[in-house]
């Protein structure tokens, strides 16, 4: 369904928990913003954003002051705290797991407008294709299209996220199943949303670049009084690509409001529509183990007859309290809708000759809706030596999906004709095509409960010693209904989640740490769809991480990560040899790995940003005739580095260079098709005219060379892109 024409501004036409919580909350559609991811337990008061960690008596619980609402300390492209990894605001340094952090500044200087450019430089993480209809990310060789979350909280349909009302972008690596519960068997990708601010602050930006890149972009803070403050961002974009055919048009609007309820409480919501719509694109086959031979821009199949469109609305409510013994509360909602719908006519394998390569298609549709809601209790205090940080919570969700899917008919050539072969040389098809369902397509209706309790304890032991404990418990059921034959499947599992964490610091801007921590993956998968009568009584698949590492503040502004780990995937289903009818549960997947960061001031006029990683991950056991043992996880090099350079010459005048490397990687797990390795280089010119105007342009691919940028499968290969440039203005009114 497609709800690209929802009027914001009339909550009676949105999905009903979205028409009954704005008619309740707001009466209308009224602005709200967010705090800061999880944010401490002001929202991140003044004292609490410092560059410096809280001090308090040893006796004496610290002090909270009144609610402020505020940005994290980054400076330039360095962040110093975090509270989406524990919970409660935290130097980085101090928590046992590896996270990189994409800042606001980084975002503006490499002209960002995606999930997949925000992670260029983020070592250890890359995206894949996802069929070129959604953000998917691969963070220590596990693939996803649900670990995303806003400001903590799940954001889990098949979209592609935009980064317009978004503050920053924290990557943590490692399962942490003890905060954000199911899933995250790699790691989690939060985005911190833009928060109301009481300062008076307007920019409006607009980007024109190569194959007709244009981009516009608003930002408008108001201080109302000492008690309201208003914030509105939007963005439209209508852009093409060097990919023939492709056409892209998105837009958003984002209202959003902070409010003083008093000294000690602050209410804080924000309500987004967001509209994205663009062609599938799933780039090119592949020919004896290798990326076809072809130019980058052909297009493979037909573009208008793969569109692809999403529309997001949600409303997020953050309410925050601060008792006068030291004691905070915090709730957050978020209830979002969501409408996906996406049709493809792509590339299949290319023939022994060469010649010609076969076409396929088929539609797909999701609707669904999010209800979560998250409720915090954190107390500082003091037993005997030890100092405390205690944190409980409860998270209550639920999510309704209804998913059909459609194949594609090649009714020119048959009635019952599913897939065509075309010559390589002219591989579109004009011919017509009819969705219908087969036989095995998807029509369900699914519901998705969570019930989760877990607690937290960050206790510093020694001034150099502190150790962060924790466990969670889910009580995750789901209802999977067939529309089809009204038959229904079911399955309730019960994980309980442990995290433990152990932080020693020899000299204070040095922190060594060891840590374990387990996620879970249900048999519904990913996307809630994955049950069948096979899998629906086997437990969940686990992921295990072991990760030591070091984190040290080179100086005030300049931060180096280490980071060791092995993580372990188990539980993970195969067809019995015995028995072709049963599924049996082996231990069957690895990763190790060694990630590198740094980021930060290296002088006052040189900063930097990047990492290398080293990653070995191996099917340890054969999963089925495309996982064999011994195969290599797909979508992951051994071997990646990249490092962005921004050097100030003047006040005025600045430049950027990066140079981005990654291995040769395989296609798929069944390692018979290979991405070649590349080395690519990017470079950025920046001239701040003065206090209100700032321009820049930025080169991607500067040498021009030819790249393979990820994949889906064997035969859906993206063409990395030519060389590319974008300009960009700003300006603060």
């Amino acid at each position: 369904m497609d709800r690209s024409c929802l009027p914001v501004a009339q909550p009676a036409l949105l999905h009903r928990p979205l028409a009954l919580a704005l008619a309740l909350v707001c009466g209308s559609v009224l602005p709200v913003a967010f705090a800061p991811a999880m944010a401490a337990p002001a929202a991140a008061t003044s004292a609490a954003m410092s560059d410096t960690p809280d001090a308090a008596p040893d006796d004496a619980p610290p002090e909270l002051d009144s609610v402020e609402v505020t940005g994290f300390p980054a400076k330039g492209y360095r962040a110093q705290r975090s509270s989406t990894a524990t919970k409660t605001d935290t130097p980085l340094r101090n928590i046992p797991q590896a996270i990189s952090v994409v800042t606001r500044d980084e975002i503006r200087d490499l002209a960002v407008q995606s999930m997949a450019e925000a992670s260029r430089y983020v070592p250890g993480v890359s995206f894949a294709q996802g069929e070129g209809n959604r953000d998917t990310a691969v963070i220590r060789g596990s693939s996803s299209t649900a670990d995303f979350y806003i400001d903590g909280i799940r954001d889990d349909v098949q979209y592609f996220r935009d980064l317009y009302n978004i503050d920053r972008v924290e990557v943590l690596k490692g399962p942490n199943a003890m905060i954000f519960g199911r899933g995250g068997s790699g790691g989690v990708i939060n985005r911190v949303s833009k928060v109301a601010e009481w300062n008076d602050a307007r920019e409006v930006g607009l980007t024109l670049g190569s194959w007709n890149d244009r981009r516009f972009t608003g930002d408008v803070n108001q201080a109302v009084s000492e008690q309201l403050a208003l914030r509105l961002n939007g963005v439209y974009e209508r852009s093409d690509s060097y990919r023939d055919g492709y056409e892209l048009e998105r837009w958003g609007l984002n209202p959003t409001l902070s409010w003083r309820l008093g000294d000690s409480t602050l209410l804080s919501a924000g309500y987004e529509h967001f509209h994205d719509e663009r062609t599938g694109d799933r780039g090119i086959p592949s020919f004896q183990g290798r990326p076809l031979a072809t130019d980058p821009a052909t297009f493979f199949g037909n573009a208008r007859l793969s569109p692809n469109h999403a529309t997001i609305d949600a409303l997020n409510v953050l309410l925050d309290h601060q008792f006068d013994n030291g004691v905070g509360l915090r709730n957050r909602t978020r209830l979002a809708d969501y409408a996906k719908f996406y049709q493809n006519v792509f590339p299949g394998a290319v023939n022994a000759a060469g010649t010609e390569v076969a076409l396929a298609a088929y539609s797909n549709a999701t609707d669904r809706s999010n209800v979560f809601n998250q409720t915090d209790l954190s107390l500082a205090f003091a037993t005997g030596s030890l100092r405390h940080e205690l944190l409980a919570g409860i998270e209550l969700g639920r999510q309704d999906t209804d998913n059909f899917r459609r194949t594609g008919y090649f009714t020119g050539v048959g009635a019952d004709v599913t897939s065509i072969s075309v010559p390589v040389g002219n591989p579109y098809t004009a011919g017509p095509v009819t969705f219908r369902q087969s036989a095995t397509d998807a029509n369900n209706s699914g519901t998705a409960d969570t019930l989760a309790a877990y607690l937290q304890d960050q206790i510093e032991l020694t001034p150099q010693l502190r150790a962060v404990l924790g466990l969670r418990y889910d009580r995750f059921a789901v209802d999977l209904h067939n529309n089809r034959n009204g038959s229904t499947l079911s399955a309730t599992d019960t994980p309980v989640s442990p995290r433990a964490g152990l932080i020693y610091a020899p000299i204070e801007p040095l922190s060594l740490y060891a840590s374990y921590s387990v996620a879970y993956q249900p048999r519904s998968g990913d996307q809630l769809a994955s049950l069948n009568l096979s899998n629906q009584a086997l437990e969940p698949e686990k992921f295990r991480n072991i990760e030591v590492g070091a984190k040290w503040d080179l100086g005030s502004e300049l931060a180096a990560t280490l980071a060791v780990y092995r993580l372990e995937r188990s539980n993970i289903a195969v067809t019995d040899p015995n028995d072709s009818t049963r599924l049996i549960l082996i231990d069957g997947q690895r990763v190790k790995g060694v990630e590198l960061g740094l980021s930060g001031h290296i002088t006052e006029a040189w900063q930097v940003t990047g990492g290398y990683a080293r990653q070995d991950g191996r099917i340890t056991r054969t999963l089925s005739a495309s996982a064999p043992a011994g195969a290599r996880l797909a979508q992951l090099p051994e071997n990646s580095f990249s490092l962005w350079n921004r050097y100030d010459f003047t006040p005025h005048w600045g430049a950027g260079l990066g140079v981005i490397y990654r291995d040769a990687m395989y296609a798929a797990t069944d390692n018979k098709v290979t991405l070649p390795g590349y080395t690519r280089l990017d470079a950025a010119l920046y001239w701040t005219v003065n206090d209100q105007l700032r321009l820049q342009a930025n080169i991607e691919n500067l040498l021009d060379r030819k790249y393979y940028l990820n994949a889906n499968s064997n035969n859906n290969i993206t063409p990395g892109s030519p060389r590319a440039i974008r300009i960009g203005a700003s300006l603060r009114f």
